[in-house]
């Protein structure tokens, strides 16, 4: 059984920065990971993937430049550093892993993924 965990959510000003952290348990090194996030009222979004061997990145244009996401395979672990933070990427923020070690076409389909984390929230005040 995997488990998936998120950290390093919080509240910060504009133009700040947070990092989010993702901790599995399980035989997880084989897997493509990815981010979401979903605001008050709207779809959940993708925000990035990232192979399993770190190689292949693909992000949603809203945080290209932004955000850089990154992995341990060791620690089985993935971050998000988010910079440059807007009041519009205030949402819940979802670790997501999909049993497969690539990133699909449709990665920014939240259909790509198997398991989930039960979110952090973060905020980001004007």
């Amino acid at each position: 059984q995997v488990q998936v965990d998120e950290s390093g959510g919080g509240v910060v000003q504009a133009g700040g920065s947070l990092r989010l952290s993702c901790t599995t348990s399980g035989r997880t090194v084989h897997y493509a990971r990815g981010w979401f996030r979903q605001a008050p009222g709207k779809e959940r979004e993708a925000v990035p993937c990232i192979s399993a061997s770190g190689v292949t990145i693909y992000y949603d244009d809203s945080v290209r430049g932004r955000f850089t996401v990154s992995r341990d395979n060791a620690k089985n672990t993935h971050d998000l550093q988010m910079s440059g933070l807007k009041p519009e990427d205030t949402a819940t923020y979802y670790c997501a892993m999909r049993r497969e070690t690539y990133c699909p076409g449709y990665w920014f389909s939240s259909d790509a993924y198997h398991y989930w984390g039960q979110g952090t929230q973060v905020t980001v005040s004007p």
